[in-house]
């Protein structure tokens, strides 16, 4: 049996009779509104939105009439009174409740319609400090908590989503609201003010440079229930934080069937590599599968850059991501489509490439309209068992860091780009990382080794499968270089890599036998580069 906080029990259908409305948004307010009023329900109003509802041609009164005080201080004060809150608080069932009520002249409240100051919104546009802190919404969260605490009697809703199953509850329970219904609404109404709240105090940290607040909250909305998870077994869904940036959030799916919950985690993945690449330098393509990427590659054009991209696993490819960093053209396209691939994600798509995309029912094609900034702040959010894991974004960029030469031969010019281009592939592929690269395109890929040299090894032993399924004489490390994610801790990885061809090294340093491993680099005639930054992925 459902009960208050007072272990009385809470009423089934709960008769609405009075609804207080304040609500930011005005979408749907006129017709739910005059369903409210068609039903008989009296309805009692803030400021615009009291105007709103008279404008419709209802019957509204105003709050200050409610509560004998006008709106002060631009309207910060209007609802935080007793006459409001009594009405929202009071256990209907309970005789001291009710005494109190007759005593102040307090009626009640049976459905309370808020929303929001738009925080998030001017938020995520820039504003400046001050507006910002002004749409901090004060009463209304106030009222929308209190509500859904005496969910018993009253119902509460947060947005016009609502609207409509609201009404219709009510048309069909003769003006009144079950339990359950006030249940679902009181849950999403706590998580709607958990998620302002998130938004406020995340953007008080952010505006404030506070690295460790000893408070953190995070806070989204559903964007999609999922099927299920990494596992059939498993539940998921997928939440927006607001947060605009360029990639699977804020992305339109222009096809395809529904996205699942690995597709999500690789085309993210697979979108933050290409977003390393500048498009007005060179067209990019990524190709990932299982979050780690199999191709990586630049050129003239995104056919020719899909083309060097897939030489690399041809094999992995196979039921991969691509990512690409300009808008897709038929050319490139018509490329994809010869292999079985999951999703396409690119900052837009022509017609042409949109009609033979097309062809391929179940092939996802997101577009974004951007590309996220490799250079931009954020934070990353990891599950542990008790607690959260948070951390600022990896926003360190090659161009961006000091490199150093440490051996006896320095890189040449060719090198030192494949060098760079290398580094940057390595930042998103799974610890241990090794990256072999040659004119603009991953080579060899080793990825999520709990020994570094494995990596080398695997990396390299890829390169060879992928050139005996080309035809080609020898693997394309003969004359590669070769990235690290992290600095070698012996000369293994690097003797390793030698053996494969490589004639050039970047890696971090850092390690205590770094000493051993230049010495090695020296007597091969391997160039060597150090970043200073280590692009652990885990």
């Amino acid at each position: 049996m459902a009960v208050t906080s007072k272990n009385i029990p809470a009423p089934d259908l709960v008769p609405v009779r009075r609804a207080l409305i304040s609500v930011s948004d005005k979408t749907g307010l006129a017709e739910f509104a005059a369903r409210l009023a068609a039903g008989g329900i009296e309805l009692v109003s803030t400021g615009g939105t009291a105007a709103a509802i008279a404008a419709a041609g209802l019957a509204v009164t105003d709050i200050s009439d409610v509560t004998g005080f006008p709106e002060i201080m631009d309207g910060r004060v209007k609802t935080l009174h007793p006459l409001v809150h009594g009405g929202l608080l009071a256990i209907r069932d309970d005789p001291q409740h009710t005494a109190a009520m007759e005593a102040h002249d307090i009626r009640p409240f049976d459905l309370v319609v808020i929303n929001l100051y738009p925080f998030e919104e001017v938020r995520n546009a820039g504003s400046d400090y001050a507006t910002t802190v002004e749409n901090v919404d004060i009463g209304g969260p106030a009222m929308v908590r209190a509500a859904a605490k005496n969910h018993a009697y009253v119902a509460v809703l947060t947005e016009p989503a609502d609207y409509g199953r609201v009404a219709d509850a009510l048309a069909g329970n003769d003006n009144c609201l079950p339990y359950r219904l006030r249940q679902e609404l009181a849950a999403k109404a706590f998580a709607r003010t958990a998620a302002y709240d998130a938004a406020i105090s995340g953007w008080f940290a952010e505006t404030l440079e506070l690295d460790d607040p000893d408070w953190r909250a995070f806070g989204g909305r559903l964007g999609e229930a999922m099927r299920y998870g990494e596992n059939p077994h498993q539940k998921a869904g997928f939440y927006r934080t607001g947060e605009k940036r360029a990639g699977v959030a804020t992305a339109r799916q222009v096809q395809g069937k529904q996205l699942s919950y690995n597709n999500l985690n690789d085309t993210d993945a697979a979108f933050e590599l290409v977003g390393e690449f500048d498009p007005a330098e060179s067209a990019a393509v990524a190709i990932i599968k299982h979050a780690n990427p199999c191709g990586v590659a630049r050129a003239a054009t995104l056919s020719q850059a899909y083309g060097k991209a897939l030489a690399c696993d041809p094999v992995s490819a196979f039921g991969g991501i691509v990512a690409l960093n300009r808008i897709l053209d038929a050319e490139a396209a018509a490329e994809i489509v010869k292999t079985f691939t999951e999703v396409i994600i690119a900052p837009g798509a022509d017609a042409d490439a949109c009609a033979l995309i097309a062809e391929k029912k179940n092939l996802r094609l997101l577009l974004t309209d951007g590309l996220p900034d490799p250079r931009a702040a954020g934070l990353m959010v990891k599950s542990v068992a008790g607690g959260l894991l948070v951390q600022s974004r990896d926003d360190a960029v090659v161009e961006d860091l000091d490199l150093k030469a440490v051996t006896k031969r320095a890189p040449d010019a060719r090198e030192l780009a494949d060098l760079k281009f290398a580094f940057k592939v390595a930042k998103h592929v799974k610890s241990n990382a090794i990256v072999y690269a040659r004119d603009g395109a991953t080579v060899g890929i080793g990825a999520g080794q709990m020994s570094r040299v494995d990596s080398a090894r695997i990396a390299a032993r890829k390169a060879e499968d992928a050139a005996a399924a080309a035809g080609a004489a020898e693997p394309l490390t003969r004359g590669a270089v070769v990235a690290s994610d992290a600095f070698f801790p012996f000369a293994d990885g690097l003797l390793t890599a030698v053996e494969a061809g490589a004639t050039a090294v970047i890696q971090p340093g850092g390690s205590m036998r770094d000493e051993e491993v230049i010495a090695a680099a020296d007597a091969h005639g391997i160039a060597m580069v150090f970043t200073g930054t280590r692009h652990f992925r885990h």
